[in-house]
């Protein structure tokens, strides 16, 4: 396994250890910021309308002006309920607990004046007797925070509640004490529930236990309780898991709770999403009977004075009473919103999911990508909780996976990043000498991930290779290494800027030879002309460097000997050729080099060493001729030859300068006759090679030593060379004669 692959194994693995630790024995205190992800979903989802069998009777401001401040005389509340009964109300819960006596009753006057009790009527008896007339369940508060509620007596429910399942302790809520209503009320009502709701660590209302324990006995909620006498259920199974509890049973219907026996709330919408009779209204009897007929109806109030406003997702002044109709809502419509007790392993399961899997696909991303992935990933899941929310009813952990999918992405980053700065380096470390900055910067830019940057494999290359004419004179004429180092180096660091400059690549020096490829490990577009482009400024270049070597007097001994010699103290001769190489790193485990290889590479030599044999200072294959502008430049035909180490013949064409000097070398032609006597001078050459080629040996020998014995000639080897062929030949005619000349010795 790569290194890379094996970094993104090891901290993908360690990554999904260490947040499957951190959702599982995290603080509840995450909690609210979960909540607050789903509570958007809620609102991404908007309102949907209820099921319309549950109506609130409102103590709203309207009917507080016309009835007066709260509380009210319990005879007009009896008489709402007498009213609603008429209309065929089929429950009525109250969301208001009665803990004291009627103030305003007829008897309380009479005993404060002094008069007989008994002759005046008790507004709290005359209430109890309209509550066991009419299907009215009251309500009563838990007292969770022991506020001094112990002193009343709890509630009887007239049902069986079986905890099945339980082992140890039980995780339902756990009440210090009640506060009901008086006694009077209370042991008039057919039943009653407790309505309390319990808002999260946020203050938001997300959830309403469905029951709870106080003394060692279970308790239904206000809308549990009528839900379970409207479906005539006398016995209450509620079952518990390894985690809690995990659902609540009437008859055939099962509701799913959390561990604690609380029902995640399907919320409609906002406040007043059902319907809203004011109580007024039904004391006057004008409300339309419709309204109330057979409908399940809690009794609470809207009015901000009388202090019941809860926020819950969609809202943050909710009627505490709407709460309630939205869980009896709920269960009418069976659109239960659970957690039950597999979801921790299946949250524990997706953030492991998402750790490798997008530990994997971040590998191979650039950070643009990663990007888009994020977002489209966090996107999707989101999608995907949304989906299970409302359409399978399943709550899962919002925060953790998408949590889980940036700090994957940051891991991924910033191993990428470590990577690509070590690659950067190494690739500085290979190149920073061999090419241009700005080929440098070309190769960062491309390289991608970069673990197969530098793997070797079949490109086509340009290769040069260029050498310095009588070295070995060189070196002796220089007296000392520290002279004949720095007279290369001026060389060498010329030559290496034109290298540069034409997007070449310096692949190594071999003592006074210069080896270079273009295409690699950069592509560069008209590769081979910019190669023989580079050749051409290096041979310019050599003119202006003699005289900067003839002035400087640490070179004196090395120009005194080229003087004596006839010769410049710089004369090179370069070959290039072009074709499919291996090119990439090779060597040992310890010690190795980008470079290229291949039968290209090798002719490309060849060519080099044979350009003292044609006195020709840049040599050229066919391959190359083929790929440049002929026009461009003048070429000299030298030979069809297979050269040593191959067998497949090659043409061998030399290239004397360009046709068209550049302005800046206008007056610098290589050769010291005129363009245009070379010109006619390579006319006449050329026809002699075909006279060659078609074995017409006398006619050619002629034009050979013709051009010979002119003293303007611009090569003084190649005549001698076909003269002496067409000599043998001419003794000694070949059979069936191709042309092919075969050199037994590199030059």
């Amino acid at each position: 396994m790569k290194p890379r692959y094996l970094v993104h194994t090891l901290f993908s693995i360690l990554m999904a250890a260490g947040l499957s630790s951190l959702y599982l024995f995290l603080p509840n205190s995450y909690q609210t910021i979960d909540n607050s992800l789903r509570d958007l979903m809620f609102l991404y989802r908007g309102e949907i309308p209820p099921t319309g069998q549950v109506a609130i009777i409102d103590l709203d401001e309207k009917s507080l002006e016309e009835l007066g401040q709260w509380p009210w005389e319990r005879t007009i509340i009896a008489k709402i309920l007498e009213n609603a009964t008429a209309a065929g109300a089929g429950i009525i819960g109250f969301d208001i607990v009665f803990a004291e006596k009627d103030r305003t009753s007829p008897d309380a006057f009479a005993k404060r004046m002094g008069l007989n009790v008994s002759d005046f009527p008790n507004n709290d008896e005359l209430f109890a007797k309209t509550i066991a007339q009419t299907p009215t369940i009251m309500g009563y508060v838990m007292d969770i925070d022991d506020d001094g509620a112990q002193d009343f007596e709890p509630p009887q429910i007239p049902a069986i509640f079986v905890e099945r399942g339980l082992v140890g302790d039980s995780f339902v809520v756990e009440s210090k004490g009640v506060i009901t209503n008086i006694p009077v009320l209370q042991d008039n009502a057919y039943s009653s529930g407790f309505f309390n709701n319990i808002p999260d660590e946020s203050g938001m209302i997300r959830s309403v236990p469905m029951v709870m324990r106080y003394d060692g006995q279970i308790y239904p909620s206000l809308s549990f309780e009528m839900l379970r006498i409207i479906t005539e259920s006398n016995r209450v199974n509620i079952y518990y898991g390894d985690s809690g509890v995990d659902g609540v049973e009437l008859n055939d219907i099962y509701i799913p709770t959390d561990r604690y026996g609380r029902l995640f709330v399907n919320f409609r919408g906002k406040a007043r999403t059902f319907d809203y009779i004011s109580a007024v209204d039904i004391y006057n009897g004008t409300v339309d009977p419709q309204r109330i007929n057979g409908k399940l109806l809690l009794v609470g109030t809207s009015a901000a004075g009388l202090l019941d406003l809860r926020s819950i997702p969609f809202d943050n002044v909710f009627p505490g009473v709407e709460v309630h109709a939205n869980v009896l809502d709920n269960v009418l419509a069976g659109d239960f919103l659970a957690r039950p007790s597999w979801a921790e392993a299946a949250d524990v399961l997706i953030i492991l999911f998402i750790v490798i899997l997008g530990g994997l696909i971040f590998t191979f991303l650039s950070a643009e990508w990663m990007v888009l992935a994020v977002f489209g990933g966090t996107y999707g899941l989101f999608q995907l909780m949304y989906y299970m929310l409302f359409t399978e009813g399943i709550i899962l952990n919002v925060l953790f996976p998408i949590s889980t999918l940036i700090s994957t992405a940051a891991m991924s980053v910033l191993i990428n990043y470590f990577f690509e700065t070590r690659l950067k380096n190494i690739i500085k470390g290979k190149f920073a000498s061999k090419v241009s900055p700005q080929v440098m910067e070309d190769i960062i830019k491309n390289t991608g991930s970069g673990d197969d940057a530098f793997i070797a494999k079949e490109h086509e290359i340009s290769v040069t290779f260029s050498d310095v004419r009588n070295f070995t004179n060189i070196s002796e004429a220089a007296g000392s290494a520290q002279v004949l180092i720095h007279f290369l180096n001026e060389y060498m660091d010329e030559m290496t800027k034109i290298i540069m400059k034409y997007e070449g690549t310096v692949d190594k020096f071999i003592g006074d030879a210069i080896m270079s490829y273009w295409n690699a490990p950069v592509v560069v577009e008209n590769h081979v002309e910019k190669a023989v482009d580079a050749t051409l400024e290096q041979i310019h270049a050599v003119s202006p460097l003699n005289e900067i070597v003839k002035k400087d007097e640490r070179f004196k001994p090395i120009c005194d000997m080229a003087q004596s010699h006839g010769v410049e103290p710089i004369e090179i001769g370069i070959g290039i050729n072009v074709g499919v190489a291996i090119i990439g790193e090779m060597g040992s485990s310890g010690r190795s080099d980008y470079t290229a290889i291949g039968d290209p590479i090798n002719l490309g030599a060849r060519l080099e060493s044979l350009c003292k044999y044609y006195n020709s200072m840049c040599n050229i294959s066919n391959h190359v001729k083929e790929r440049i502008p002929n026009e461009k430049y003048i070429f000299r035909f030298l030979d069809l030859v297979t050269v040593k180490g191959q067998s497949i013949p090659v043409e061998i064409w030399q290239i004397h300068d360009y046709a068209q000097l550049p302005d800046k070398w206008e007056n610098d032609f290589l050769y010291k006759v005129s363009k245009e006597t070379l010109l006619e001078e390579l006319k006449y050459y050329h026809s002699a090679i075909e006279l060659y080629k078609n074995s017409k040996f006398e006619e050619a020998l002629k034009i050979f030593k013709e051009i010979d014995a002119n003293p303007e000639k611009t090569n003084k080897n190649i005549y001698k060379m076909y003269i002496e062929r067409c000599e043998h030949y001419i003794e000694e005619p070949p059979v069936n004669f191709n042309g092919v000349f075969v050199h037994k010795t590199k030059g």
